[in-house]
Order: structure tokens, then C-alpha cells, then sequence
């Protein structure tokens, strides 16, 4: 399972790419419309800024923008970004591989081919959907 601050953040960023390229909204304006509470969404929106996602601006027309395009930002690089590694095993992981400590052969474990499978799968759609997809549920292939 994603964690519930990447599920805020996914939100946060959807809203911002609801916005418009340019666009920025408040903090405050996000946390109610997405029942994201404040404080939370504060800390989420800064670790956001200084992976270069997001830009604040101060001032009466201030706030947070997207810094790249709605279709440049993947779900899978929200997720590595808050959460880390997407692998439900060590020995699969991209960015933090490890190898398991009970496994003798990761060739001809079974446990790691089948969740492989998984592993690739999951991949391969969080790093194709991006915030732009999601802006049009209708579009996203289940």
C-alpha cells in the first residue's frame, strides 16, 4: 500500500495541474478542497519544492505551481520520491536493491519470479500515468 503521504501529495499535484500551467494555489485553498490537513500538506509541499516538482511564490497572487508539465510528472516519481522504492522485495528494487537474506539463488526463487511479474507490472503503469492522465478519469485504461 502507498502511504497517506503519498496519497496527499498524488492529491496536492493533481490539484495544482488542475489549476493550469502558471497557475498557483494556496495552501490553504488545497488542504480544504482535498481534506489534506495543513500542517501535513505544508511539509509534503516543501519536500515537493526541493525535489524541483514544485515552486512557491509569496505575495497576495502567491502560493504553489507545478515547475514542469502536468505531463512530465509520472505517479511513479511521486511515489519512489515520498516512499521510496516500489518493490514488495529488497531483491527487485531499483533504487535500493538489497539481496533477501534467506534466498540461495535469486535465479531460481520462486517467490521472487512471481512477484517480479508484479513488480514490473506495477512499474510500468505508475511510470506512464502522469498528472495530466489522471486530469481525465474516463481515459485512464483499468
Amino acid at each position: 500500500m502507498i502511504s497517506q503521504k503519498a496519497k496527499y501529495a498524488l492529491r496536492a499535484l493533481v490539484a495544482l495541474a488542475r489549476a493550469g500551467r502558471g497557475q498557483s494555489r494556496m495552501i490553504g485553498e488545497i488542504s480544504q478542497d482535498q481534506a489534506i490537513p495543513k500542517k501535513f500538506l505544508e511539509q509534503i509541499l516543501l519536500e515537493l519544492k526541493r525535489a524541483g516538482i514544485v515552486n512557491s511564490r509569496r505575495g497576495r497572487m502567491g502560493g504553489y505551481e507545478l515547475l514542469r508539465a502536468p505531463e512530465e510528472i509520472t505517479y511513479g516519481e511521486v511515489l519512489r520520491l515520498i516512499d521510496g522504492p516500489i518493490a514488495p522485495l529488497p531483491c527487485l528494487s531499483k533504487i535500493a536493491y538489497r539481496k533477501c537474506t534467506d534466498c540461495k539463488d535469486e535465479a531460481s526463487c520462486e517467490v521472487r519470479h512471481v512477484f517480479e511479474r508484479v513488480t514490473l507490472a506495477t512499474r510500468a503503469v505508475l511510470d506512464r500515468t502522469t498528472l495530466a492522465d489522471s486530469l481525465n478519469l474516463e481515459e485512464l485504461a483499468v
